[in-house]
């Protein structure tokens, strides 16, 4: 089993289990807002399903159709996931708009301060591993997991003041109002991830400065101008596009073999740029 898949199966059972958690809850415990609050664990458990096929098709290797492979497919992934997302949210607005107003049971505030807690650990843990294996649909999983952690500290919020609706006759509404602030909080999420996923599967490059001017020192040579390059995101790996100037005067074989040299220093900086593709010109007027 992978790193990959293994995180993901660890996100998917804890999403099983807390959107049960919540949502059953919230029935028992007449909670509009942890209902929805479930019902956004639950886009997350969508969302893992998706992942783990998204991240089968990004490792394909590359064929005569693909030559640069099907890393695209994560960002499809992605994109699909903030699609679902946003259409969840939509769903629950218009539910909970005709929904009547309920004052949630005490217990309520025990499940969800359990639930916040556990999807802070999990949140962090899916960010770190999506660094870690510059997997981006790990890494967004992760962001809406963070997501949910807010969504969940605001219905522990408003069942607190629920539980005031004696004194206060406004927070009678508060649960119901809560719940169409939490969809409308899913519906951005959804927005944030299909925007970001568009945005790679349209040709994003790197922006990493620190990252891309150590790859700068790496291809540094004494014969070689470099004069651009750019880093395109291909899913888990990369494609390097880079002009350098050469001394005219060398030979076509010697201006072979610095390429290589500059090719190998690259793949040993990081394996995950597996294309490589180095276009070089002469330096005629070597003054300048």
């Amino acid at each position: 089993m992978s790193k990959e898949l293994k995180v993901m199966l660890i996100s998917l059972i804890t999403n099983i289990g807390l959107s049960l958690v919540k949502i059953i809850a919230g029935l028992l415990g007449t909670s509009s807002a942890l209902i929805v609050d479930g019902i956004h664990s639950f886009s997350d458990l969508i969302t893992d399903f998706i992942a783990i096929i998204g991240n089968y098709l990004a490792k394909k290797p590359a064929d005569i159709k693909h030559p640069y492979g099907h890393g695209i497919s994560e960002y499809i992934t992605s994109f699909i996931i903030g699609l679902m997302v946003i259409v969840v949210g939509l769903s629950v607005v218009e539910t909970m708009s005709t929904k009547s107003s309920q004052i949630p049971s005490l217990f309520v505030i025990v499940i969800v301060i359990t639930t916040i807690i556990i999807k802070m650990l999990l949140s962090r843990y899916l960010i770190h591993q999506g660094k870690n294996l510059n997997n981006s649909i790990i890494f967004a999983s992760g962001k809406e997991s963070g997501a949910d952690v807010v969504t969940s500290i605001i219905v522990l919020i408003s069942t607190l003041l629920s539980q005031l609706s004696n004194y206060f006759a406004f927070f009678k509404y508060i649960d119901k109002i809560t719940s169409i602030i939490v969809a409308l909080f899913i519906i951005k999420v959804g927005f944030n991830i299909a925007r970001d996923s568009a945005s790679h599967i349209m040709g994003e490059q790197e922006d990493n400065v620190i990252y891309l001017e150590d790859l700068k020192s790496e291809m540094s040579h004494s014969l070689v101008i470099i004069n651009q390059f750019v880093l395109l995101k291909y899913g888990p790996y990369s494609k390097l596009l880079a002009e350098i100037a050469l001394d005219g005067d060398i030979s076509l074989k010697e201006a072979h073999e610095v390429i290589d040299e500059i090719e190998t220093k690259i793949k040993r900086f990081d394996d995950k740029i597996l294309y490589i593709n180095i276009h070089m010109c002469p330096i005629v007027d070597k003054d300048k």
